[in-house]
């Protein structure tokens, strides 16, 4: 096996086409490396009901790959399906963020469990995040009463883009560095705890597994994505990446219509 160990890589705009499925030949190819020693680890906002069924794709539990959810709030080893590292938000801003969302006439959902926890459940973003994380929506009369009772890794608040954007500045002057509040998607407004950070979870784990960050491949697309790439041994960026996102990595593979990931795993690691 060559320098690299591990690979760090997004789901959506990077490992899955546009249609959400991995292409056969990278799920191939991603098969085959594990089989020569490579780990890999699922790095992406979703939930981690939404990320089990690729990780089993990928057949990750019996090459003993990990999962990052929450966009770092979680980490869980795939093989053995044991949490080894959580954080959630401060109850006291529920309020605050239910009652803000709903001034401004948008919808807001968390988890509990595998299912999504809405009073909208027939909003098309709801039921677009639903979709592609394979989850069961569940209605509740009154979202604020229902969270009460229960840790919260992050809520998502979904509306019009431009609308919406400016609700992420309002967010983010109200809390300042409380809460992490960043868009994934233009119709996506992600709150998370404060420090989650995909960068800050690969350093966790990699010192849980006595690792080092210059075995480490990070790919992906998005915003959310440059610190992991700026902390990779190799940084990646999809062709399909935002433009800062290029400029922040050591490399630019493929779009992810293009099998941009095989591609990296084929240049860097199997002929390596």
């Amino acid at each position: 096996m060559g320098k690299y160990k591990l690979l760090a890589v997004d789901l959506d705009g990077t490992l899955t086409k546009r249609d959400k499925t991995i292409s056969p030949h990278t799920r191939e190819t991603l098969i085959r490396a594990q089989q020569q020693g490579l780990k890999i680890i699922l790095a992406t906002g979703r939930p981690t009901c939404g990320v089990g069924f690729i990780a089993d794709e990928l057949q990750m539990d019996k090459y003993g790959g990990y999962i990052f959810s929450y966009n770092g709030g979680e980490i869980r080893d795939w093989t053995t399906k044991e949490l080894l590292y959580a954080t959630s938000l401060p109850d006291d801003i529920k309020s605050y963020l239910y009652n803000t969302t709903k001034a401004h006439g948008f919808t807001i959902i968390s988890y509990r469990g595998d299912n999504i926890v809405t009073e909208d459940p027939d909003n098309e973003y709801v039921k677009y995040t639903a979709r592609n994380n394979r989850m069961p929506i569940i209605k509740v009369p009154d979202f604020l009463k229902e969270v009460s009772s229960y840790s919260l890794p992050k809520c998502l608040i979904v509306g019009e883009p431009e609308s919406l954007h400016k609700l992420e500045i309002e967010m983010q002057e109200y809390f300042k560095d409380r809460v992490g509040v960043f868009r994934s998607e233009a119709f996506f407004l992600e709150i998370v705890p404060q420090g989650v950070d995909k960068a800050k979870c690969l350093k966790i784990l990699l010192d849980m597994i006595g690792e080092t960050p210059d075995h480490l491949i990070a790919c992906g697309d998005g915003f959310n994505d440059i610190s992991m790439i700026k902390f990779a041994g190799l940084g990646v960026a999809m062709a399909n990446a935002q433009p800062i996102v290029r400029e922040n990595a050591n490399y630019t593979t493929l779009s992810n219509e293009e099998d941009g990931v095989a591609y990296v795993v084929e240049k860097f690691f199997l002929q390596d």
